[in-house]
């Protein structure tokens, strides 16, 4: 329960922060342009606000809404989620949105997206310049990577290292990396100490969206922490702890301890441990989920790692080099959720949660929040109704044709955005709710 609290917490406080940006760039180029913003809201508040007030002097109500699914600026003559119909049945005024030159309007929609991706930017210079930006090289993983069952129809076998995609070298295993090897036709690996050259299936760019783990670092059961009042702890198991055989089989990785752990839940099993020098057989019952109560090292602290340190100056480019490999590695990824496998990966915010870690760690929720704030950038863009890209697909209509689409027909492009977006936002937390199931 307390990891699921620390998650919501995490989510909650990142979408709040990059609502908060996001809203910000429409508020202030709104203001630059001298068109009047009604109000600025974190959340949507149908009905009632949870808070809400407005400067003396201000044209601006600021408030909290009740219904965490975003936010919004209302700005006066313009046709948004507010369906305000009267005020845009009165005379244009001189500070409403609908009487401005169109590339002004255009600006001013574009805004939110532009300040998603700068606050990506500099939360990435601000982490390499905070922490240094540290990988693990993918020949440093000596057990290599563990790999799905579909993945292993293809080819790959358990343990195998990727070197080569398409003949191009493979330096870490990141997402940019998994793009190279998704895509590509021919692969090579480390195998038992020999190079293998693997012929990839045509279709092997689908099989990435039938499981969410494809490629994942193999790595021993190292023990960092135990839990108190957990079965590790009743066992006598202590951090430093090494699991490296279950029921009598050998088990050299995480995975594979967790997989016997998941096939015994509330079944005696005896675990074979290294503590130090000495070898031990410890009995020990997993719960009811198949859990034991430990924490284990993350591979970053077993594997020999690469840190680059930046200086405040280099940091900044060095964030804005990183920003734009994630989101060329998104949309290269984004091509494929157009797929009928492609549909079945989309997630809402049980997926979006469990980005962030169980625990409380600065580096991975700023890492977090800095991809998502891509990800809403990007989405964002969609030439979709009642998003920002509908918007600016309607503005550079105008700028082209030099016709601006009348008003009756805007709102019922804007209910029909709204209506797709409800619709997808089932669909995608749906796809949380089967995929918990189990189904």
């Amino acid at each position: 329960m307390e990891t699921i609290l620390i998650k919501v917490v995490q989510l909650v406080l990142s979408l709040s922060i990059l609502v908060i940006i996001h809203e910000c760039g429409h508020f202030f180029l709104a203001k630059i342009f001298k068109v009047r913003v009604e109000k600025f809201y974190l959340f949507f508040n149908p009905w009632f606000s949870l808070f809400k007030f407005k400067p003396k002097g201000s044209d601006t109500e600021y408030g909290v809404g009740w219904l965490p699914l975003g936010g919004y600026v209302k700005i006066s003559g313009m046709i948004d989620e507010s369906m305000d119909k009267e005020a845009m049945a009165q005379p244009p005024k001189p500070w409403e949105f609908r009487i401005k030159p169109a590339w002004q309007r255009l600006l001013i929609m574009v805004g939110g997206v532009l300040m998603n991706f700068i606050l990506a930017f500099f939360i990435y210079a601000m982490m390499v310049y905070a922490w240094g930006e540290e990988y693990l090289p993918i020949q440093n993983v000596k057990m290599g990577y563990t790999y799905n069952e579909l993945t292993l129809k293809a080819g790959f076998q358990n343990g195998d290292i990727p070197l080569t995609a398409d003949g191009v070298s493979l330096e870490r295993l990141d997402s940019k990396t998994l793009l190279k090897l998704v895509d590509a036709k021919e692969v090579t690996v480390l195998r038992d100490g020999e190079v293998v050259t693997i012929q990839l299936p045509a279709d092997f760019n689908k099989i990435v969206f039938e499981e969410s783990s494809n490629f994942e670092v193999r790595y021993p059961f190292v023990i960092q922490d135990v839990s108190g009042r957990s079965p590790a702890q009743a066992a006598g198991l202590e951090a430093g702890d090494s699991i490296v055989g279950a029921n009598g089989d050998r088990t050299m990785s995480v995975y594979e301890v967790q997989k016997v752990l998941a096939e015994n839940k509330a079944k005696e099993i005896t675990l074979e441990v290294y503590r130090g020098a000495q070898s031990l057989s410890i009995a020990i019952t997993p719960n009811e989920s198949g859990k034991i109560g430990v924490a284990m090292k993350s591979p970053y602290k077993i594997y020999e790692t690469v840190r680059v340190k930046y200086n405040f100056f280099t940091a900044l480019p060095a964030g804005i080099k990183i920003g734009i490999k994630t989101i060329e590695s998104y949309l290269g990824q984004f091509k494929y959720i157009f797929s009928k496998d492609g549909a079945k990966s989309l997630g809402g915010f049980g997926a979006i949660g469990n980005l962030f870690p169980p625990i409380w760690y600065w580096p991975d929720f700023w890492s977090t929040t800095a991809f998502l704030s891509i990800i809403l950038g990007v989405m964002n863009l969609l030439p979709i109704p009642a998003l920002d890209g509908g918007h600016v697909m309607f503005l550079l209509y105008e700028v082209v044709s030099g016709r601006k689409p009348n008003d009756k027909f805007m709102e019922y492009a804007q209910m029909a955005g709204m209506i797709f977006l409800l619709l997808l936002l089932l669909y995608a937390n749906g796809n949380d709710i089967f995929r918990f199931l189990g189904k």
